[in-house]
């Protein structure tokens, strides 16, 4: 039997900024949620894109040719291949949606890069 899940309730699994939790996957796409705070890394990943949704409060994604200001409920999607780096000056709730292929921080590795086994625990 299929059991509903809440979106707000699955961010009570993530106890880390920047590391995502896998709650569920659509065909080969995982949906993670992931609080954030401060700055990731700048990176890319090479062949897959990958999908923000701002869940709660506010996200700047730097990019090489300027920056986009995402708030609550607002989307955006990075293409494959474009270096970028998600900042939160606050908390933010992010979910993310991106093939299971994809590497946290592409082939930049810093000490808040995951494995997807960290992810799916």
């Amino acid at each position: 039997m299929l059991v509903a899940q809440n979106l707000l309730s699955a961010f009570d699994r993530v106890t880390e900024y920047w590391s995502p939790k896998v709650i569920g996957k659509v065909n080969d796409q995982l949906l993670k949620v992931a609080k954030v705070k401060g700055q990731l890394v700048w990176h890319a990943h090479d062949l897959e894109d990958e999908l923000f949704h701002i869940v709660k409060g506010e996200l700047r994604m730097e990019l090489e040719d300027g920056v986009v200001h995402l708030r609550e409920g607002d989307t955006l999607t990075i293409p494959k291949g474009v270096r970028h780096n998600p900042v939160a000056d606050e908390e933010c709730w992010l979910l993310l949606i991106e093939p299971a292929s994809t590497k946290h921080t592409g082939d930049e590795i810093t000490p808040l890069t995951r494995s997807l086994a960290e992810q799916l625990s």
